[in-house]
């Protein structure tokens, strides 16, 4: 091994010791005066005030020292076993919401985020060790194909994902517009899977859309809601303003298929409807920690009547507004169950581009339901069926119109 090679692994060595022990501290709800962290001889010692948990780090360090002398195709890509070390670390903690992006994968997870990029249109979710879908996004490849709420992805172009994590599926699945991608689909309720083959479009997502329904003389607003974006408190300010001067009988909020997004603009569009000051949600974190985020601003539409539409591809921050309404019993919450996506992520940028994103804590509506993995159950369920979709019928739709008219 020459000095350069060796000044390679010890400056790689240097970097992802610093990987490991940010990865373990936010990992573990770490915080000033909650836990410490202890190196010595290649051993990393982590004390939460519970009896210390050893691991000796210097087999990483072994492992690495072995591959770059003996592997047949050497040399090997540092920066790529770099990232595999972490994504390996980070995967270990068996949570599959807390994900490692190199790069790459940080910027499209980002532009994601913005609500534009190329791939198929849906948001996937593990459930009980298998992808899932939690979405298709309204008017995407993946909703015109097909794709329902609930379905599972059994393989992407033949490959199985039985052994995938979200992130690996996830990247399989996204692509250039104009591409194609083929998925092994097991539609809920049923045995048999399908073949379904997508084409790859440029995806721009609207994170509020507006429209008006007029019936028996009562004019009526739904309010489309696909996420919960940066540009989604905005969009919502301007709809209120519409409705509030446009003497509105009756608001429908239709988070069908909203996969969530940012934690503040759930809690600021549910201060629309909660008083300031009452809980919107509670952040529950390690040793049950419990943190509180009430609502602020003004009640604009507090005696509104609302009805709120969900159903299994409600995940998130979507949960967190039809719990915070159904709790304090400000709309009707109709349509299916929801996901049961009740998790907080926290994203935390790393060297060189590269983005953390870890399971920090779980939600609790203001009342202490539990969101995650057992969801809300609406206050009157209706079904959407594939028969209805194929018929362009929407009975949760009329349902929520008939309870405001």
């Amino acid at each position: 091994m020459s000095e350069g090679v060796l000044e390679t692994k010890n400056n790689l060595k240097t970097w992802i010791t610093a990987l490991v022990l940010l990865a373990v501290g936010f990992g573990a709800g770490f915080g000033v005066g909650q836990g410490r962290i202890k190196i010595e001889g290649g051993k990393v010692e982590i004390n939460q005030g519970i009896p210390p948990q050893n691991a000796d780090y210097s087999l990483l360090w072994d492992a690495l020292e072995q591959l770059n002398s003996k592997f047949v195709d050497r040399p090997l890509d540092q920066q790529k076993l770099l990232y595999g070390a972490v994504s390996g670390l980070v995967s270990a903690a068996g949570d599959p919401y807390t994900v490692f992006f190199n790069p790459e994968e940080a910027k499209q997870f980002a532009d994601e985020l913005q609500g534009e990029f190329d791939g198929v249109g849906m948001e996937v979710g593990m459930r009980n060790d298998r992808i899932v879908v939690i979405a298709p996004l309204d008017n995407t490849p993946a909703q015109k194909a097909g794709i329902l709420p609930g379905d599972e992805v059994l393989a992407i172009n033949d490959e199985s994902t039985a052994a995938m994590t979200i992130d690996q599926a996830v990247s399989k699945i996204r692509g250039a517009a104009g591409t194609e991608v083929k998925l092994t689909i097991l539609h809920k309720d049923q045995k048999e899977s399908v073949e379904i083959k997508i084409v790859r479009a440029h995806i721009e997502v609207k994170s509020v859309s507006f429209s008006t329904k007029e019936i028996n003389g009562k004019k009526l607003g739904i309010i489309k809601m696909n996420r919960f974006a940066e540009d989604s408190k905005g969009l919502l300010d301007h709809v209120i303003d519409v409705i509030l001067s446009g003497n509105y009988n009756g608001v429908i909020v239709d988070l069908r298929n909203n996969p969530g997004g940012y934690l503040d603009v759930a809690v600021s569009s549910a201060s629309n409807w909660v008083e300031g000051g009452k809980t919107v949600v509670s952040e529950v974190g390690f040793g049950d920690r419990k943190k509180d985020y009430p609502a602020k601003g003004v009640t604009r539409l507090q005696s509104m009547k609302t009805v709120v539409l969900v159903n299994g591809g409600s995940a998130s921050a979507a949960e967190i507004l039809a719990g915070a309404l159904q709790d304090y019993k400000l709309a009707t919450v109709v349509g299916e169950k929801t996901f049961g996506k009740g998790s907080v992520q926290e994203l935390t940028d790393l060297r060189g581009g590269s983005t953390l994103k870890i399971t920090t804590a779980k939600w609790q509506t203001p009342k202490g339901r539990n969101i995650n993995q057992e969801g809300l159950e609406p206050d009157v369920k209706v079904e959407l069926t594939a028969d209805d979709i194929n018929a362009d019928r929407d009975p949760q739709m009329d349902k929520a119109l008939e309870l405001l008219k």
